[in-house]
């Protein structure tokens, strides 16, 4: 298999002040190319990296065999962050990378079920990370009610025809049940009454909608952020790489939260949050891939990465 281009290298490098030595985390390992990068910024630097796929982590780990026991992979999700750490010595982090995209692997691999382009196989409606877990997107399309659904494809997948897709997706399943990603692409194109070339698949929404649901995938973000920072050495970073809005905007309150600013209501004249400056923001804004990266890797296109420094 190729290896996949890790989204932002330069910039990521960058923000996690790499070059300085030092044990980090890459909470979202996939395919190991951050890490590997990291591993490369300088001899004394060493890795623990998370990953939820098992698949994803037997390659990062065949890739990252040279580095010996400068790197360490671990089958977990990125929200156990505190109990991994514990696990493997409870030392000072000098950085952590969550990287949030879904891998190369999980959508170039047809039998995961995460992307509707494998149109002419039987390619099952799977989309789990971890595949040791249970609930698949067939399920869901499958057993949920027609709100519940719409509620998943609006919330999550800011799908304007939300409604229109889960009637069509409760009017088909009572003639055959859709377990195929090729059944439920063309089910969205007949729902949103769709035809020709599309700048964006229709389908787009409804698939990230259900990943998303899935895998719990904005479940307990704010947390991880928290955790990160709580277990981040004096001056550590937390670098955090996004690739849809619902994403980076809990990563966004969450950095600010972090850094001391309030969140309670205007109208409320006490605080009440707990607020304090734990971190200093280091992305006003947030960075964006460059163009000739885009060009290279057209995948980098929606990538946000935002950081911040833990204060002493």
């Amino acid at each position: 298999m190729e290896l996949h281009r890790p989204v932002m290298p330069e910039e990521t490098l960058l923000q996690l002040a790499a070059g300085r030595g030092g044990l980090f985390i890459d909470a979202t390992l996939g395919l190991g190319g951050h890490t590997e990068l990291i591993l490369q910024a300088s001899p004394d630097n060493r890795v623990i990296g998370l990953d939820r796929d098992t698949e994803a982590l037997a390659l990062a780990r065949t890739r990252l065999a040279p580095y010996g026991a400068r790197f360490v992979g671990v089958h977990s999700d990125y929200r156990r962050l505190k109990e991994v750490l514990a696990d493997n010595g409870n030392e000072p982090v000098a950085g952590i990378l969550a990287d949030l995209g879904v891998s190369s692997l999980q959508l170039d691999t047809p039998e995961r079920g995460f992307s509707f382009r494998f149109a002419d196989t039987d390619a099952p409606l799977d989309m789990r990370m971890d595949r040791e877990e249970g609930t698949t997107a067939a399920d869901l399309v499958n057993d949920l009610s027609e709100r519940e659904l719409a509620d998943i494809i609006f919330e999550y997948g800011e799908e304007r025809a939300a409604r229109r897709i889960a009637r069509r997706i409760v009017a088909e399943r009572v003639k055959t049940p859709l377990t195929t990603t090729a059944q439920l692409a063309d089910l969205v194109i007949k729902a949103v009454q769709q035809k020709g070339h599309w700048r964006i698949h229709p389908a787009t929404r409804t698939f990230q909608a259900l990943r998303i649901a899935v895998n719990r995938e904005l479940e307990g973000l704010d947390k991880f952020v928290a955790d990160a920072v709580e277990v981040l050495a004096p001056a550590g970073r937390l670098v955090v790489i996004t690739f849809h809005s619902l994403e980076d905007r809990i990563i966004k309150q969450t950095f600010r939260f972090q850094s001391g600013q309030c969140q309670c209501p205007a109208s409320q004249p006490v605080c009440r949050c707990g607020a304090f400056a734990r971190v200093e923001v280091l992305t006003r804004k947030a960075l964006l891939p460059s163009e000739a990266e885009i060009a290279a890797n057209p995948r980098a296109r929606s990538a946000k990465l935002r950081a911040c420094r833990k204060l002493s």
